[in-house]
C-alpha cells in the first residue's frame, strides 16, 4: 500500500511564532533566544511542544532545578514558553504554573581609570582603539557600537546618535571631544584602506558590507586585556560598567547617567552606587570612630 502523505502546513510553528514575535517588536536577538528555549523544551518533551499538557511543562521546570539551570536560563524559558502558549498558540492557561526564578544581581567588574587607559592604548589599531572608545567614552553597549554609521556621528551638536538601542529605542549619547578627533582618524584611516563607504558603517567588517560583530569585539577586548595585563574578567560591557561607575565617582547626577545609559528605570541604574569606590570612601567605617574614642580625638557616642 503507498504511503500516504499530507501536506506540510503552511506555516510551521516555528514561523508563526517568529511572526507573532516580528509584529510586537521583538529584536533579533530575543527572537533567537525565544525559539532556542521553544527548542529545548521540544527536546525534553519528545515530541512538538503544542501537543504538551501543564504537567509536562511542571516536569520541565522541575528537571532543570535538578540539573541546577541558572535562573537566568530558567527565567528566559518561561518567558518564551509563556510566549508560545500565550500568544501564538493562544493557549494562555498553559502558562500558569510557570515559576520564575528569583536573580540575585552580581556586582559589576569595572576597571579603574588607569586600568581603562592601558586597555584602550592596548587595542591593536585605529579602528579597535576608536571602537572601544565608543564603549567607554560615550557608555554604548557591544550591539550599539557594532551598528554605529557614519551618519550618526554629530559633531556639530557633540552627540552619537543610537538608533534601535535595547528595547529598540533611539536615543542620543554624549560625544567628547577627544572621542571626535579618534574618530576622525579612524575615518581617514579607513578612507586610506578603501573600507569606509559613504553612509555606511562606522565600523565595518571583514567585507566592508556588514558591520563588525560583536564576537569580534569580545576577542578583542579580551586580547587588549591580556596585552595590558589586566587581570580581571573583562568584556566590551566592562568599558559601559566603568563609564557609568566613572561618572558617579565625578559627582554626576545618577539621573544624567541614566539617560546616558538608556535605562528606563532608575533602579537599573542604581546598582552602580554598589560598586563606586568613592561612595564607599565617604563612610567612615565605626571602626575609625571607636579608634577615634580610644585615642581622645572624639567624644564617646
Amino acid at each position: 500500500m503507498d504511503a500516504i502523505t499530507t501536506a506540510a502546513p503552511p506555516h510551521s510553528l516555528r514561523e508563526r511564532m517568529l511572526q507573532d514575535m516580528t509584529m510586537r517588536g521583538f529584536g533579533a536577538h530575543t527572537q533567537k533566544d525565544y525559539i532556542r528555549h521553544v527548542r529545548s523544551f521540544a527536546a525534553f518533551l519528545g515530541r512538538p511542544p503544542d501537543t504538551a499538557t501543564m504537567e509536562d511543562l511542571r516536569r520541565y521546570q522541575v528537571d532543570q532545578h535538578e540539573r541546577a539551570v541558572g535562573p537566568a536560563t530558567i527565567n528566559g524559558g518561561v518567558s518564551a514558553l509563556r510566549f508560545l502558549f500565550g500568544i501564538t498558540l493562544k493557549r494562555p492557561e498553559m502558562a500558569l504554573g510557570l515559576v520564575v526564578v528569583r536573580c540575585m544581581p552580581k556586582l559589576r567588574v569595572v576597571l579603574s581609570v588607569e586600568e581603562t587607559a592601558r586597555l584602550l592604548e592596548a587595542a591593536p589599531g585605529i579602528k579597535y582603539k576608536a571602537a572601544l572608545s565608543v564603549a567607554y567614552g560615550a557608555g554604548l553597549r557591544v550591539s550599539e557600537v557594532a551598528h554605529l554609521k557614519v551618519d550618526d556621528i554629530d559633531s556639530t551638536r557633540m552627540m552619537i546618535r543610537v538608533e534601535q538601542g535595547k528595547g529598540r529605542k533611539d536615543r542620543n549619547a554624549m560625544l567628547s571631544p577627544h572621542l571626535l578627533d579618534l574618530l576622525r582618524q579612524w575615518w581617514r584611516e579607513g578612507k586610506r584602506r578603501g573600507v569606509m563607504l559613504p553612509h555606511g558603517w562606522l565600523f565595518p567588517g571583514r567585507n566592508g558590507t556588514d558591520p563588525i560583530s560583536a564576537r569580534q569585539l569580545h576577542r578583542v577586548v579580551q586580547e587588549a586585556a591580556e596585552r595590558a595585563e589586566i587581570h580581571k574578567r573583562v568584556s566590551p560591557h566592562t568599558l559601559r560598567h566603568s563609564f557609568a561607575t566613572h561618572l558617579l565617582e565625578q559627582g554626576v547626577d545618577i539621573r544624567v547617567i541614566q539617560v546616558l545609559l538608556g535605562h528606563v528605570n532608575i533602579n537599573t541604574t542604581g546598582i552602580y552606587t554598589q560598586v563606586s569606590s568613592k561612595t564607599m570612601r565617604a563612610v567612615a567605617s565605626p571602626l575609625d570612630q571607636i579608634v577615634a574614642v580610644m585615642e581622645g580625638r572624639a567624644p564617646p557616642g
